[in-house]
C-alpha cells in the first residue's frame, strides 16, 4: 500500500457522462485540485449499444459543458471543429447526433484531461482525521494506493438490471440489450430472437434485427400497455429543468415517489422517428400479403426462461389483461430490462449513518448527503438520486447544472453561474400580492 501525499480538494469515483463533465468544468477553477478514478480501460459510454444510425436521445446542447460555459475548449462544436467535421456537421443540419459520435467525443475529451485517471478500481472509502481516504487498486501494476479529499463525488452509475429468473444462461444466448453489440456476431445466425422491453433501446435492437439482410422470426413483448412514444413537447420537456428540480425537491417523500411513475413517458418511451422507422419497414415488407415475420404484444411479461436442449430456449411469458401463461421458443433472448443503481458495498458502509428519508438516503438539494457528525468533508452523490432529484436524475443536460452546482459548493464562490426561471411554466402555486401581505 503507497500513499499520495497530496490532499486534493475533491475525489470523483466513477467516469461517465456526468463525472467527466465535472472534470472538464473544474479545469477553468485552478485553485481547486481534483482527480477522478473510474475501473475501465478507458472511456466508452453504453459501448453495447453503440448501433450504426443510432441518435442521441438530447440536442447537442447537452454536451459535457456548454450549458454552462459556451465558451470551454470541451464543447461539442469544437470538438467538430478539431476533427474537420464543422461543415458536415452544418450540412447535417440537425440538433440530435449520433450515439456514436457522441462517444467519440467524451473520448476526444477524456483524453485531454490529466484529473482523469481510468484502469483505477476504488476498493474503500472511509472518512477519518477531516478528510476522506481513497484507497485505489492500479488494475495494470496491482499497486494499491490512498488518496486524500476534502470530498468525494461518487458517479458509479447503473449497472443491467435482469430478473433472477432470466439470470444463469449463456450471455451469447441471453443478453442484456447493453451487451447487444458485443453479441451481434453471435446473434446473426438466429432463426428466432425474442426482445422483451419497451424503452429505446430494445426498439433500437429490434429495428436493427429488422433491417438484417437474414431476417429472423422476431418476438417482441412488453409488460408495459404499449409501445408508447417519448414524450417530446416542448413543455412536457420542461421537468428537465433546474426549476422543476427545485419544485420537487421540496415536495415530501410521498408526494415525491408518487410522481415518478407519472413521469415515466418523459423518461422511458419510443423516439418517434424509431417507432416511425419500424412501421416503415413492416409496411413495406407486408406489401402484397407478405407475412411480417414478427409478434408485437403489450401486456405480455416474460416470466421464466429454460434451455429447451437443442439450443434453443423456452420462454414462458404471461399476458396480465387476459390472465393467460403461454410459452415461445426462441434461440436467443435479448432483454430489455432496465438498469438498476450501481451501489458499492464501500458506498454502503460509507453512508450507513448517515441522515434517511424513511429508507432512502436524504439527498439535499446541492446533491450531498448529512451525516450527524456534522463533518466539513462533502459526499455529493449522482446515483440513485431520483427520489431526491427526479426523473431527470440521468438527463445529460441536467448533469451540466448538476456540475455547476457542486463546483460552486466546493469552492464557495461562483465559478459558473446558476441559472433560475428557465423554462415559461411554473410548477407550484405561487403567492398573489394579497397572501404575501
Amino acid at each position: 500500500m503507497t500513499h499520495q501525499q497530496t490532499n486534493y480538494h475533491v475525489i470523483g469515483i466513477g467516469i461517465g457522462p456526468a463525472n467527466l463533465g465535472l472534470a472538464a468544468l473544474l479545469t477553468k477553477a485552478e485553485d481547486i485540485q481534483s482527480l477522478f478514478f473510474d475501473e475501465s480501460p478507458e472511456f466508452q459510454w453504453h459501448p453495447g449499444m453503440l448501433i450504426e444510425g443510432a441518435d442521441l436521445q438530447v440536442p447537442f446542447l447537452a454536451d459535457l459543458v456548454t450549458l454552462a460555459d459556451p465558451t470551454s475548449p470541451f464543447t461539442f462544436l469544437n470538438y467538430l471543429s478539431s476533427q474537420g467535421r464543422l461543415h458536415a456537421f452544418f450540412f447535417f443540419n440537425r440538433f440530435d447526433i449520433p450515439r456514436r459520435e457522441y462517444n467519440h467525443y467524451a473520448r476526444w475529451t477524456a483524453g485531454q484531461l490529466n484529473n482523469c485517471l481510468f484502469g483505477r478500481s476504488v476498493t474503500n472509502v472511509v472518512y477519518k482525521e477531516g478528510s476522506y481516504h481513497v484507497c485505489v487498486l492500479d488494475q495494470e501494476t496491482k499497486v494499491e494506493t490512498t488518496y486524500y479529499a476534502d470530498h468525494i463525488v461518487v458517479g458509479t452509475g447503473t449497472k443491467p438490471l435482469i430478473p433472477e429468473p432470466l439470470q444463469g444462461h449463456p450471455p451469447e444466448d441471453v443478453l442484456h440489450t447493453s451487451q447487444y453489440v458485443m453479441q451481434e456476431d453471435s446473434i446473426a445466425g438466429a432463426e428466432k430472437v425474442l426482445i422483451a422491453g419497451s424503452g429505446q433501446s430494445a426498439a433500437e435492437v429490434f429495428l436493427e434485427l429488422l433491417q438484417k439482410d437474414h431476417r429472423p422470426e422476431l418476438n417482441w413483448y412488453t409488460r408495459s400497455a404499449g409501445f408508447f412514444q417519448l414524450e417530446s413537447g416542448k413543455l412536457g420537456q420542461e421537468i428537465f429543468s433546474p426549476d422543476y428540480i427545485d419544485y420537487f425537491h421540496a415536495l415530501p417523500l410521498e408526494k415525491r415517489l408518487d410522481e415518478l411513475p407519472n413521469l415515466t413517458q418523459l423518461r422511458n418511451g419510443v423516439e418517434e422517428s424509431t417507432l416511425h422507422k419500424i412501421y416503415d419497414v413492416l409496411y413495406h415488407r407486408t406489401t402484397g400479403g407478405h407475412p411480417s415475420g414478427t409478434v408485437i404484444q403489450a401486456n405480455t411479461e416474460v416470466k421464466d426462461i429454460k434451455a429447451a436442449g437443442d439450443g434453443s430456449y423456452e420462454v414462458t411469458l404471461h399476458q396480465h389483461q387476459q390472465e393467460k401463461t403461454f410459452r415461445v421458443t426462441a434461440d436467443k433472448v435479448i432483454l430489455g430490462t432496465g438498469y438498476k443503481p450501481d451501489i458499492p458495498e464501500w458506498l454502503e458502509t460509507l453512508t450507513k449513518d448517515a441522515d434517511r428519508e424513511d429508507d432512502r438516503l436524504k439527498i439535499n438539494r446541492r446533491y450531498h448527503l448529512s451525516f450527524p457528525d456534522e463533518r466539513s468533508g462533502r459526499l455529493y452523490t449522482l446515483t440513485d438520486i431520483v427520489h431526491s432529484h427526479g426523473a431527470g436524475a440521468t438527463n445529460l443536460a441536467l448533469a451540466v447544472n448538476r456540475n455547476v452546482t457542486i463546483i460552486n459548493d466546493i469552492a464557495g464562490r461562483t465559478i459558473y453561474q446558476e441559472r433560475e426561471n428557465t423554462v415559461f411554466q411554473q410548477f407550484g402555486a405561487s403567492q398573489s400580492a394579497d397572501e404575501k401581505e
